[in-house]
């Protein structure tokens, strides 16, 4: 079992989690709301539909957009409230055993897996960019690599010294891997759907 003393907290990373979780909680209840005005009054125009191609009511609207049987939003706002939790209570001097950061870690692993599934399905099949589901991907991308990148360099993850120290050193390197992933979305997105032509 892993233990962080109290001096060695993981602050940044804590405010890092409520930050990143607020915004995700916040988008992925916007997105709830908008599917509530659109099942209350179909012909509604959205206010984040800007155009054909930004806008959120066609992906809300299509299969992808309740992969469960429910909106996927509803997974949004359970699951951001998970990385406020931790958060708060990594501040509160709360200490995590090895295999809750594991399954921490595993959950994140999950979110992205389901993220980047959604920005297959909006840029290639739908043909969309939904402004909400994009600020949801913006969150989930850097949550996951701050915890995995964390886990890693802290000896949550057993690994050798070396590979530690990697770790640790790619952890202060997290808003340029962050940008770094974003960029491969917008190209892609470019590529595909030729973003630029609609500014």
């Amino acid at each position: 079992m892993i233990r962080f003393p109290a001096q060695k907290r993981p602050v940044l990373l804590a405010l890092f989690l409520i930050l990143g979780g607020g915004i995700g909680l916040y988008s992925a209840f916007e997105l709830v709301l908008a599917k509530f005005d659109v099942l209350v009054n179909p012909s509604t125009d959205l206010s984040c539909d800007f155009s054909v191609l930004v806008q959120c009511g066609k992906n809300l609207a299509s299969w992808q957009g309740a992969v469960f049987g429910f909106p996927n939003p509803v997974i949004g706002v359970a699951g951001f409230a998970a990385p406020i939790a931790v958060g708060v209570a990594i501040l509160a001097g709360g200490q995590f055993a090895r295999w809750f950061w594991i399954l921490f870690n595993f959950g994140l692993l999950g979110a992205l897996s389901f993220v980047l599934w959604l920005i297959y399905q909006s840029i290639f099949v739908l043909g969309t960019l939904c402004p909400w589901c994009m600020v949801v991907w913006s969150v989930t991308i850097p949550l996951f690599w701050a915890v995995s990148l964390y886990n890693l360099g802290s000896g949550v993850i057993p690994l050798p010294a070396a590979a530690r120290r990697v770790f640790r050193a790619a952890y202060g390197w997290l808003p340029f891997i962050t940008v770094a992933s974003y960029l491969v979305v917008a190209i892609v997105a470019q590529l595909r759907l030729d973003v630029l032509s609609y500014m």
